[in-house]
């Protein structure tokens, strides 16, 4: 599961155009997994996929990423499983070498050792994310599809702490996991966590064999997860259900914040971040997409440069822009610091611009005040 708004290097948070240059730059390394996780967008499998981006290709497209110029993405390495490439430490070398900010989202399988966790951390890795889908052995593993996947999980989040280094913990939201979540957020709080990412899911993948909340148990959830925010030692934030963010202002508002609390807030560091603003995919093949749950593929690094297909391929044009969206998204007077999940309104209607169903928030209008606190 990826990072999402992750912390990074000193200008991760540095202003910028979303248009122009991307927050974070995901890349599944590699679909090769050890694990069978039921909700993996990659169903990722033993073996990489043979036409997967060589160490050549990988270092190619690592040395197009500046050409966005500065602040430049933070670039996270995910898959499958990245410790599964045999190059991966020459390849971290090469992105530090160039200046980018890397973080990593290991699978939690026995390669994943506190020796690596060093090396990883020695080689200029800012930031580690971990999964976390249970509070019990038992829960977690049946999410995981491996037996041990929990212990090992508690074991790296142990070893971050003592090493000090950055930490995002993501957790699955389904039917099977929501009532879990505040006993997994009591077991977080004795680790130094720095957020924790609640992953709303999208049914593509093997995340077909799960149940998603409806809107209204989703909202309901939304209003623990900012009166969690409040007092949790670490960030909570939400993936791939950007109307928490209008839940969180209009709470903040009720509570008689004003904007330059509101902008202070750990919810404030994502407005306007959705799938292909502020984001961008690049799969083990060389795919260029919006995101990973948004699979369109506008080129490959083989023969693209991200940057150019990031500001001027149709598709992220449209992305970057909330009013070329459709229906409730369309009208929303919230659609610019939200914008809906683009993957989950794609994965609903092959439409990418239209109504992000998991909300059933009727717009009122298109109204001063209704946005961001102003700047």
């Amino acid at each position: 599961m990826a990072l999402a708004g992750h912390h990074g290097g000193s200008s991760h948070h540095a202003p910028r155009d979303y248009s122009q240059t991307p927050l974070n730059i995901y890349w599944e390394m590699t679909q090769a997994c050890a694990l069978a996780c039921r909700h993996c967008r990659a169903e990722a499998m033993p073996e990489p996929d043979p036409n997967q981006l060589s160490f050549e290709d990988g270092v190619a497209f690592l040395r197009q990423i500046p050409e966005f110029g500065n602040p430049m993405p933070q670039l996270i390495l995910t898959g499958g499983d990245p410790l599964e490439r045999k190059d991966l430490f020459p390849l971290i070398d090469e992105a530090r070498r160039l200046g980018i900010g890397v973080s990593i989202t290991p699978a939690a399988t026995p390669a994943f050792t506190r020796d690596v966790l060093v090396k990883l951390k020695e080689h200029g890795v800012e930031g580690l994310g971990l999964s976390l889908d249970g509070s019990t052995p038992e829960k977690h593993d049946t999410i995981r599809g491996v037996p041990g996947t929990f212990d090992r999980t508690m074991a790296a989040l142990r070893w971050a702490q003592e090493l000090e280094m950055p930490l995002q913990v993501n957790t699955l939201v389904a039917e099977e996991t929501a009532e879990d979540i505040p006993a997994v957020y009591e077991l977080l709080k004795n680790f130094a966590v720095t957020r924790w990412s609640l992953f709303f899911l999208i049914s593509v993948g093997r995340g077909k064999v799960l149940q998603a909340l409806s809107p209204a148990e989703g909202e309901k959830l939304m209003g623990w997860v900012f009166d969690t925010s409040l007092t949790a030692p670490f960030i909570v934030a939400t993936t791939e259900a950007p109307s928490f963010r209008r839940v969180a202002l209009d709470r903040m508002r009720a509570k008689g914040l004003n904007s330059d609390e509101i902008k202070r807030s750990g919810t404030y560091r994502s407005f306007e971040i959705r799938d292909g603003h502020g984001i961008m995919f690049v799969s083990n093949i060389g795919d260029v997409c919006p995101a990973g749950f948004l699979p369109l593929v506008v080129g490959n690094v083989r023969k693209n440069h991200v940057a150019d297909l990031y500001r001027n391929a149709p598709v992220f044009q449209q992305l970057h822009d909330p009013s070329q969206f459709e229906g409730r998204c369309g009208a929303c007077e919230y659609n610019a610091l939200c914008g809906g999940s683009r993957s989950r309104a794609f994965g609903a209607t092959g439409n990418p611009l239209a109504t992000d169903p998991f909300c059933e928030y009727i717009p009122h209008s298109k109204k001063p005040g209704g946005g961001p606190p102003k700047k």
